[in-house]
């Protein structure tokens, strides 16, 4: 494909969209009805349906009886950690060999055009963004992934928490299902800008924002402790009435789903002169920055707190007075400050 009818490429080879990154029409005034209606199917396509669709085929055809996850024997938790850490590693690593060990595509539509790869860091364990990503990965994030799933299907078993069934309480459940994105979006917007704070930046964080030009494997490398507060979200089911098909699908959105910020391309290539979107600019720009874009767009805080990138030059002229203000209160709180 043509990536130059769709944005343009520096002389790095770094890919920037044309088109300006808006967020979600939702929590807008005056409303727009029509922008709304036009937004909703990419709510759902592609990811929302294919995570929903893999939370659905777990459930039903891959999770223990209700009588085996009833009593906690580390055959069944062991099945589980197993089959979440196939999905990640068919997933991600099917992803991960197509745009950066095959480099089908090469760098078209790559927002940052090196690869990991070709550049070693002291930083990364082994000097490789890739093997340091794989280590977290599947090292903490899997594990701790797997733990919280363990935990909500054995209260599920037995009957511990306010859950329901959707012959009782069918409209209740379809709402909360439509709003899981939703609540996982606020949940990571608020974990995310309280980790890039002060020392739980430093020695939490940061080890997530070492892959500055991520790729799929740097989705779920993180800190153990930015890990358990990362699936914390799925807690939510043991406070509203929920349903272990809604956890599964959660489970995805979240685990499965970090996936989407970190592919590294604005469009994966699936013919000649056919491609589908990403969405993975947003938390690019923060992988980039650093200090913007903290949720996707899907919830307006970033917004309302000025911390929203859309990937223009007004963007980074927003940014960057930004930067100047912290820097000038920063400045001014030393020259107050006795020696």
């Amino acid at each position: 494909m043509d990536e130059l009818k769709y944005g343009t490429k520096n002389k790095r080879g770094d890919f920037t969209p044309n088109d300006r990154l808006e967020g979600a029409p939702v929590f807008i005034w005056p409303p727009r009805p029509l922008k709304f209606l036009s937004w909703l199917p990419s709510y759902f396509l592609p990811w929302n349906v294919l995570f929903f669709a893999m939370g659905a085929v777990l459930w039903f055809y891959a999770t223990p009886s209700k009588e085996t996850l009833a009593a906690l024997h580390w055959q069944w938790m062991a099945y589980i950690l197993g089959r979440n850490a196939l999905i990640v590693f068919v997933l991600y690593g099917a992803l991960e060999m197509r745009l950066y060990k095959q480099r089908a595509q090469g760098n078209r539509f790559k927002f940052n055009g090196l690869f990991p790869a070709d550049r070693k860091s002291d930083v990364f364990m082994f000097g490789s963004q890739n093997i340091d990503n794989i280590i977290r990965s599947f090292g903490t994030g899997v594990p701790i992934w797997t733990a919280y799933e363990i935990v909500m299907l054995h209260l599920w078993a037995i009957g511990w928490g306010p859950w329901a069934t959707f012959a009782d309480h069918p409209w209740a459940l379809v709402i909360l299902g439509l709003l899981v994105p939703v609540i996982h979006e606020t949940h990571f917007f608020c974990i995310h800008w309280l980790i890039h704070q002060g020392p739980l930046y430093k020695w939490v964080h940061s080890v997530h924002h070492n892959s500055v030009n991520p790729s799929p494997w740097s989705s779920l490398s993180m800190h153990p402790v930015e890990h358990l507060l990362y699936w914390s979200d799925v807690l939510i089911h043991l406070i509203l009435p929920s349903h272990p098909l809604l956890v599964m699908y959660h489970l995805q959105v979240t685990g499965t789903g970090a996936v989407v910020g970190h592919i590294g391309f604005d469009k994966i290539e699936t013919g000649k002169d056919s491609a589908f979107g990403t969405h993975a600019y947003a938390h690019y720009l923060h992988h980039k920055y650093f200090e913007v874009n903290y949720s996707d767009g899907l919830m307006p805080f970033d917004r309302w707190f000025g911390t929203w990138h859309d990937g223009t030059k007004d963007g980074d002229a927003l940014m960057q007075a930004r930067f100047e203000k912290k820097k000038a209160r920063l400045n001014a709180k030393a020259e107050n400050t006795p020696n």
